[in-house]
């Protein structure tokens, strides 16, 4: 018995044992062991087998507006212009996920996709804060990935061109081919299924025996009833053995009869 319900005054509390539920749990380690190997061999077979391997290529791009001039051979930068390129960071994300640039970048790259189906697949950031932003692409093809991201990269900035006026998006590193998925983690996952495993295992054992209304031994009595005298104990039936062990040789207890 883990658990016992005392009562102060007209409230009721559960005392609960810790070190008898740490006991319990130390004696079926076995089965935690077990629960937690199993579920991280589930995981890292689910990872594996079924799970879609993606990868990410990027494009950088550098925001221009009409104040930034790099062409000329005198440049006056101000903190201003910087600021006002950073803002545009944030249009230019709108602009690229509208239909007249990605349908543009399904016809140049001859794509499958539709363009809800292409948007998903997209997605776009500032750098560090500052006016270069990038275009990642994900896909589970690798040079599909490097693909769109470079078609987006030609197609982008003559349409920036057009409709923002006095700006411009230069492209500052074009997409290579990833050669390492960006997901799914196999390690994760593995990890995460052995602790699910383990979780799923001591709470199972620690629920049963909050559960458990059996007193399994004297010592549980002597402990938690010490103004009351154990006067006797009886014997476990189910020992087979000699008489000078405290058992019952040959006496099965559940039939009631002696066993041959």
């Amino acid at each position: 018995m883990a658990s016992q319900t005392q009562k102060t005054g007209s409230k009721d509390y559960v005392e609960i044992d810790l070190m008898r539920l740490f006991k319990a749990v130390w004696h079926h380690a076995w089965a935690v062991v077990l629960s937690t190997i199993v579920c991280a061999a589930i995981a890292f077979a689910y990872v594996t087998l079924a799970v879609t391997p993606l990868y990410q290529s990027k494009v950088l791009m550098y925001v221009n507006n009409s104040s930034i001039n790099l062409s000329t051979t005198s440049v006056s930068i101000s903190s201003s212009d910087i600021s006002a390129s950073q803002s545009l960071v944030d249009t230019y994300a709108v602009i690229l996920s509208t239909r007249t640039v990605l349908n543009q970048v399904i016809d140049e790259a001859n794509l499958s996709y539709t363009y809800d189906e292409l948007v998903d697949m997209i997605e776009t950031s500032s750098v560090d804060s500052t006016e270069v932003f990038q275009v990642v692409v994900t896909s589970a093809s690798p040079e599909e990935a490097a693909l769109i991201a470079n078609t987006i990269a030609e197609v982008f900035p003559d349409v920036v061109y057009d409709i923002v006026e006095g700006s411009s998006a230069k492209i500052v590193d074009y997409a290579v081919v990833p050669t390492i998925k960006s997901s799914p983690s196999v390690t994760r996952y593995t990890m995460i299924g052995a602790l699910l495993g383990f979780v799923l295992s001591v709470g199972i054992i620690v629920v049963l025996e909050l559960m458990d209304t059996l007193i399994h031994d004297e010592d549980y009595l002597l402990t938690n009833y010490k103004g009351i005298p154990v006067l006797a104990s009886i014997p476990d039936m189910d020992i087979t053995g000699s008489s000078s062990k405290g058992g019952y040789y040959g006496h099965d207890y559940k039939s009631g009869g002696s066993s041959k």
